[in-house]
């Protein structure tokens, strides 16, 4: 169920799929390369399946501190009748441990919130550390992330009973979304409670439906709940901010801040 402002924003994903998307990357990245994919259709990318556990390391810095530094990538040119978003996530995808498909869910949400919100300035690399932190970008417990974007399997948190170290929140969706009448669990790639899905819930693939498991939907829902409260996140405060109201621990916006510089460099010197 999406809101009022969900459905303008399948308008700009649309308006955006017919402009010539190419130039908000290049302008916002400075990286040269024409990109030529829309909003609506993402394109195809092979399953992904997990790699080997990895500890996130927190990086060595202060809530408030300076944003992460987005390093602008490499300039390259793509082949002729190649998409270069998909060259560029594929290239990407070979040094980091995010799958292409991922990728592209990632830098379409960075491209519909530059014309939806511009002055938010949020960066695919914050969304792709969210999205490391919370399902390991939809691959959490051996699951696979398919060409839509969605998990092999359903990705459902445990319940928010009230136990030690987990909140307490009652069913709000009727077990709609996480299968549970008594109580709410994060759900997605991106691990939404229900209640704050109903709020965000956003098409981020032009198919009509605004699901929480669609790493599509879930890129771009979570692009403009960061985005929300008139936040810059090239900002310390905007961008702590954000990653805090979305779990509110300092070690959680630690790993994220490691997370997003580390894609970063990682992508600006890919060959």
């Amino acid at each position: 169920m999406t809101d009022p402002t969900a459905s303008r924003l399948r308008g700009v994903a649309a308006a955006v799929g017919r402009l010539a998307v190419a130039l908000a990357l290049v302008a916002a990245m400075g990286a040269g390369v024409a990109l030529a994919a829309t909003l609506t259709r993402p394109a195809a990318a092979p399953v992904a399946g997990p790699p080997p556990e990895q500890v996130v390391e927190p990086a060595p810095v202060l809530p408030g501190s300076a944003a992460p530094l987005v390093q602008e990538p490499v300039q390259q040119s793509a082949p002729a009748g190649a998409d270069p978003v998909r060259e560029w996530a594929d290239q990407v995808a070979s040094v980091v441990d995010v799958p292409s498909r991922a990728l592209l869910s990632y830098v379409n949400a960075d491209l519909a919130m530059r014309q939806y919100n511009p002055d938010c300035r949020i960066s695919w690399a914050t969304i792709a550390g969210l999205g490391r932190i919370e399902s390991n970008h939809g691959r959490y417990g051996k699951r696979v992330l398919g060409d839509d974007a969605r998990p092999s399997q359903p990705i459902i948190g445990v319940p928010l009973d009230g136990t030690p170290g987990v909140r307490a929140i009652g069913d709000t969706d009727g077990g709609a979304l996480d299968g549970d009448t008594t109580h709410d669990r994060a759900v997605g790639p991106m691990q939404f409670i229900p209640s704050t899905w109903r709020k965000w819930a956003t098409d981020g693939n032009g198919d009509g439906l605004g699901d929480p498991q669609n790493l599509d939907d879930a890129a771009m829902a979570a692009g403009r709940y960061l985005c929300s409260s008139g936040r810059d996140l090239t900002t310390g405060d905007g961008w702590w901010g954000a990653v805090m109201s979305y779990n509110n621990s300092v070690e959680y916006g630690q790993k994220v801040y490691a997370i997003a510089e580390s894609y970063s460099r990682a992508a600006s010197r890919r060959e």
